[in-house]
């Protein structure tokens, strides 16, 4: 946990700084040792000195407080090595990186205006690997099977990447197994066999790849259209102990992000770099974790009894809405005044996604008891529409898991005694959820491979197979086609309600197939699609007319990321969500807005 983002130096470098010309701008030179320009360096600007955070609630700012956030800008190198930065007129330090070479960090006196930084190259094998984005290392892992590998991917990487330098250490086999139980507490369904078949599988098979580095496939070079097209700025929000889950950019130009560990939301002006943080209410009688609290038990440090999750903004009067996946309630936040109502459903299980339709009513996905629920703001009523079962066994557990996880929160360890298969059968899971120009309600389960559509107006339900597995999250685009995320496919799918047809795009990886697409969202202005890579510390963005891709490696390793929002202008945001978030570069989650002209 490292407030002050101090950068984890990999490397030495060799660096010559100097002060000359005007103070209203700094341009940082890069080189290799010989002096020639090394083109596309990836260089972080970060505040020397940065502002003084506020900690005194537990560690968090006090609520309702506007501060300032010292915001860290991420430039590409040019042909000629050079990138440029506003001068802040302060002290800052240049954190440089480029795949073959040694991290370097340089700092720079307020009011320079143009420093050089000459990287030396690396020439140790194992460095070079260990430099590699976590997919080029879960490529390479070898688990016997494709269906395992894929079942893997799939309850393994919802969380937290696989690959990256926290998972692949040395573990034996008995610590891979204790992992895994306390993975499948948390919510992961791993089949049992395949709980019994990975430790040893997995301690040999990540040593066999640090043994061997020469098996691990080079990754995609970094674009050099990224020097005269793309700005990515971040601002630190949270800490080690925070999962910031999913964002919304609100109809005020601000962007809100719920800490799911810690109930707490972040309001991040752009503008102003000012951050305000408000605590969502707990209810008497709610205790630690909620109706999960079983979950979080060995957690090191939470304050959650709602575990803030997805976010949706009413159109008519600026209202967002929170789902709180350990309630049966639904939270709204005034973002005028900062005040809070808690509407309790009584029923249903896991509220997860959320929009809001053209007629001001809240749908969300119910992830754990298989329904779709729908909130009449008018007549503050809920109402809940069942899923279709895979089968008597199924309908069981769907019926029973509000005492089950009862009986979890009294330490019964049911989530690990229960036969698990590879289909998740008890947990069909809704999870997207979106709303087509016709007001139709779609959504995706992601363990029954299916999406489905709900008529609002008759309540009448269709249920879809996906030719692809782990349909996660889905987005409309404005003719009223779907977007899909396949989660453990390294693939999206766009799905045409006219015809019934789905098209398939690989994520521009290497290798193919080693991604995990948590979420993805739709400039319908500009007709792009943004994903998350968030195996591959990128985002991707595939161009619907033409079908050419281009991705945008971000700032830190370890970039897991959620949602994606964006703005009239084209505008990307998103955020880091690690869970545990001391899994990220610096252990220091960060709101991040990728600016891409080409995107304009």
């Amino acid at each position: 946990m490292n407030r002050n983002h101090r950068y984890r130096r990999l490397g030495s470098a060799a660096a010559l700084v100097a002060a000359i010309g005007s103070a209203h701008a700094a341009t940082l030179a890069v080189t290799d040792t010989a002096g020639r320009p090394l083109a596309t360096a990836k260089v972080r600007e970060v505040a020397a000195v940065p502002t003084a955070l506020d900690t005194s609630d537990n560690g968090y700012p006090a609520p309702g407080q506007v501060r300032r956030v010292d915001p860290e800008i991420t430039r590409f190198t040019d042909a000629a090595g050079r990138a440029t930065w506003a001068d802040r007129n302060a002290p800052v330090i240049y954190h440089v990186r480029k795949p073959g070479y040694r991290d370097a960090s340089i700092s720079i006196a307020a009011g320079s205006a143009e420093a050089s930084v000459a990287l030396e190259p690396e020439t140790d094998a194992l460095k070079l690997a260990e430099a590699k984005p976590a997919n080029v290392w879960l490529g390479a892992l070898d688990l016997g099977d494709a269906a395992r590998k894929r079942h893997f991917m799939l309850q393994c990487a919802f969380c937290h990447q696989q690959g990256n330098a926290f998972l692949r250490r040395e573990r034996t086999p008995q610590e891979w197994s204790d992992a895994i139980s306390r993975m499948v507490r948390y919510g992961a369904r791993l089949a049992t066999e395949d709980q019994r078949a990975l430790p040893e599988m997995l301690a040999a098979g990540w040593r066999h790849l640090r043994e061997h580095p020469d098996l691990l496939a080079t990754p995609a070079p970094w674009d050099p259209a990224l020097a005269a097209t793309t700005t990515i700025t971040e601002w630190a929000i949270g800490d080690a102990m925070s999962q910031t889950h999913d964002q919304l950019l609100g109809l005020d130009g601000k962007v809100y992000v719920a800490d799911n560990i810690q109930d707490r939301l972040y309001r991040i002006d752009p503008q102003t770099n000012e951050v305000t943080l408000f605590k969502i209410p707990h209810r008497d009688g709610d205790v630690p974790g909620g109706l999960l609290s079983a979950r979080l038990k060995d957690f090191p440090r939470h304050d959650s009894s709602s575990n803030a999750h997805s976010l949706a903004q009413s159109a008519k009067d600026g209202h967002i809405f929170i789902t709180p996946s350990a309630q049966q309630r639904l939270v709204e936040f005034d973002p005028a005044t900062g005040a809070f109502e808690l509407h309790e459903m009584g029923a249903g299980f896991y509220p997860h996604t959320i929009r809001i339709d053209a007629k001001d009513r809240v749908w969300f996905t119910l992830a754990l008891s298989n329904q779709i629920a729908m909130f009449d703001r008018a007549t503050k009523r809920f109402t809940l529409h069942d899923l279709p079962t895979r089968g008597w066994r199924e309908w069981l557990t769907v019926t029973l898991i509000r005492p089950i996880f009862k009986l979890m929160s009294w330490g019964l360890p049911l989530a690990n005694w229960l036969p698990v298969d590879r289909i998740a059968t008890g947990t069909p899971l809704p999870y997207g959820i979106d709303i087509t120009p016709d007001g139709s309600v779609w959504f995706a389960r992601l363990h029954t491979d299916e999406i489905g559509r709900i008529d609002p107006a008759t309540g009448a339900m269709t249920m879809i197979a996906t030719p692809f597995a782990g349909p996660r999250r889905l987005r409309s685009d404005g003719e009223g086609n779907l977007w899909i995320g396949a989660f453990p496919e390294s693939a999206i799918a766009r799905y045409d309600p006219k015809t019934g047809a789905f098209t398939r795009y690989d994520l521009p990886v290497v290798p193919k197939g080693s991604d995990t697409p948590y979420a993805l969202n739709v400039d319908k202005k500009r007709g792009i699609v943004w994903v998350t890579g968030n195996q591959s510390d990128a985002l991707h963005a595939l161009d619907i007319k033409t079908q050419t891709w281009r991705s945008v490696p971000l700032p830190r390793r370890v970039a897991f990321t959620r949602d994606i929002e964006i703005a009239e202008d084209g505008t990307v945001y998103t955020s880091t969500s690690n869970f545990p978030s001391w899994h990220v570069e610096d252990a220091q989650p960060t709101m991040i807005r990728v600016q891409t002209t080409a995107a304009r």
